[in-house]
C-alpha cells in the first residue's frame, strides 16, 4: 500500500478530520505528533482529537472548506481554509492558514494561524 500525497493527506485533514471525525487523528498524524497554536502545543493524536472535538462541541454545525491550496514544496504542506459555524449567538466565519510537516504517510507537526471574521 502506497502512502498518500501530502496534498491528498491535507485535504483528509480538512474533510475527514475538521469535518466530520476527530477520532480519524489516529490515521493521519505519528504518534509523538506537534501541533502548534498561538496559545499552546498539542501533542498526539488523542489531545489533537480532543481539541478539534472541543471545537465542534462550541456550535451546533460547523464546516471548513478549503479556500487555497494545497500546496506542497518537499515535506511541508500549506492549505488556508473558511471555517463557518452556528452558535446561540449567531454564525462565525473562522480564517485559517496551516503548515504541516510530513513524514511517512502521516502529519508530524502542524502549526495554525487563525482569525474570526464575523
Amino acid at each position: 500500500m502506497t502512502s498518500p500525497t501530502p496534498a491528498e493527506l491535507y485535504r483528509r485533514w480538512l474533510d475527514e478530520l475538521w469535518n466530520r471525525s476527530p477520532e480519524s487523528a489516529h490515521e493521519l498524524v505519528t504518534p509523538d505528533f506537534v501541533g502548534h497554536w498561538p496559545d499552546r502545543d498539542v501533542r498526539g493524536p488523542q489531545e489533537l482529537a480532543a481539541v478539534i472535538g472541543q471545537t465542534h462541541e462550541m456550535f451546533t454545525a460547523i464546516t471548513f472548506t478549503l479556500e487555497v491550496g494545497p500546496m506542497v514544496d518537499g515535506n511541508l504542506v500549506a492549505g488556508r481554509w473558511l471555517g463557518h459555524g452556528h452558535a446561540a449567538n449567531g454564525t462565525t466565519t473562522f480564517v485559517g492558514n496551516d503548515i504541516l510537516r510530513v513524514h511517512d504517510g502521516r502529519f508530524t507537526e502542524y502549526w495554525n494561524a487563525t482569525s474570526v471574521r464575523s
